[in-house]
């Protein structure tokens, strides 16, 4: 047992350490900022990812956004958008991450994008990975690239190779009504959630691409009878046969690998990239935990996102959860609001005395829940110190 687990977390842990994850925020923004009421008052800590999220927050007119994340390649994606989006060109920054492709990027990063990225490290890491967006070799888009984006083209392919779930996959995008998406779907499942597919999301190595731990996986699994493929058979109910798909920008990239102009990200959006570049300035980044950073910051923060990485303390790392905590307490302001997700079903696992100081609130968190695009957390949580 302890072999096996160690060999699963340095599997998680040489993923993680060497490879780009998440080439796109997998958190709905909508329900983030209905829950987080930001203003311009508000100063925000959270966890970087791809950086998606932390654009979208600038739309509330924060005071400031202070994105961390332990993978400095997350960060470089930020800074990256943010390069484009100072750069001043709407169309350039929906060809990099609207298209997923740049024949001129390489043109336009040494003519004027690479002196906008403020760190060696980002610097180096998009001079040695801008192939990315070359729309060459098999993987012809940004979003097949990085871990996360690996599993989601083996995964399209396999639907491609068999022409019946390919076509009803193509249905099920184009359904004018929730009526027709659940038609759809209910014959999609049968041949897309096969023994394969089970069997493959059941590997360790493929949720580490995804960017989950074992812990996650173990809190997923318990959940249902038949493990992680009754928990991924709950999640993708939810999305595809309750939730409109018209604006499902989330789940349409992954099959596509591209946004269109009317379904994808605000940062994407013409109408925002005005105020974005305007605002762009109050995001900044820091590579290393979120406790590192309270430290070495110390603040009064109004809000702290923390994504789903309480499920990563909780099962193995009790005293980096405790201190976590106990760093968020002691650098919130009155009021604050924590905000995040995870695979179990309620809050219980957090250390007693955040549960004794940090007021949940369950309405708030299961609306928000129900009308999350993205459905692949069991629960979403909304707290205040």
């Amino acid at each position: 047992m302890g072999i096996s687990h160690n060999i699963n977390e340095n599997v998680f842990r040489q993923i993680h350490g060497n490879s780009l994850v998440y080439n796109a925020c997998w958190e709905d923004p909508r329900c983030d900022r209905q829950l987080l009421n930001l203003n311009s008052e508000s100063r925000i800590v959270m966890l970087t990812s791809a950086g998606c999220n932390a654009l979208d927050y600038l739309l509330d007119d924060p005071a400031a956004i202070h994105c961390v994340d332990i993978n400095p390649r997350q960060n470089a994606l930020l800074l990256l958008k943010i390069a484009l989006l100072e750069e001043g060109s709407h169309a350039t920054l929906f060809e990099f991450f609207g298209n997923g492709v740049s024949p001129r990027a390489k043109e336009i990063f040494y003519e004027g994008l690479r002196k906008r990225l403020p760190d060696a490290y980002a610097t180096l890491y998009w001079e040695r990975n801008l192939h990315y967006f070359s729309g060459k070799g098999l993987r012809k888009s940004f979003y097949w690239h990085g871990s996360c984006g690996t599993v989601a083209w083996i995964i399209r392919q396999w639907i491609l190779s068999r022409p019946e779930a390919a076509r009803l996959m193509m249905g099920l995008f184009e359904a004018k009504t929730v009526h027709e998406q659940a038609d759809w779907y209910n014959r999609l499942e049968p041949l897309f959630l096969n023994g394969f597919v089970q069997w493959l999301v059941r590997q360790h190595l493929v949720q580490s691409m995804l960017g989950v731990p074992k812990s996650q996986q173990y809190l997923a699994a318990t959940l249902f009878p038949d493990g992680m493929a009754g928990y991924i058979r709950q999640c993708l109910r939810h999305v595809f046969t309750e939730l409109p798909l018209a604006d499902n920008y989330f789940w349409k990239l992954y099959f596509f690998g591209r946004y269109e102009a009317d379904c994808c990200p605000n940062y994407l959006k013409k109408e925002y990239f005005d105020t974005l570049q305007s605002r762009s300035a109050r995001i900044d980044s820091y590579t290393g935990t979120l406790s590192d950073y309270l430290k070495k910051h110390p603040g009064r923060y109004t809000h702290f996102v923390l994504l789903d990485h309480q499920d990563w303390l909780a099962a193995k790392r009790q005293r980096a959860l405790d201190e976590e905590w106990q760093l968020i307490i002691e650098n919130a302001a009155p009021g604050a609001r924590v905000l995040f997700r995870t695979a179990a079903f309620n809050p219980e696992f957090l250390p007693a005395f955040v549960r004794e100081r940090v007021r949940f609130d369950p309405v708030a968190s299961a609306r928000s829940q129900a009308n999350d695009r993205v459905g692949t957390y069991a629960g979403t949580w909304l707290g205040e110190i």
